[in-house]
């Protein structure tokens, strides 16, 4: 699963599978912004999960 690019930010995606919880870091060009920290269920997180979060992010902050 690689990083997700919208509008000047990027996304990393980041997660451990034995403690099933991941983390998305966002990044404006080169400069880190914060960490979207989640949960989630199986042996890896769903893209659809994923760009949930994104989407979600974008809409809150006006991206």
């Amino acid at each position: 699963m690689g990083a997700i690019q919208y509008n000047g930010y990027r996304f990393v995606p980041e997660y451990s599978v034995i403690q099933k919880k991941g983390v998305i870091h966002v990044y404006n060009g080169d400069q880190f912004i914060e960490d979207i920290h989640f949960d989630f269920l199986g042996n890896f997180p769903e893209h659809d999960q994923i760009e949930e979060l994104v989407n979600h992010y974008c809409k809150q902050h006006k991206i």
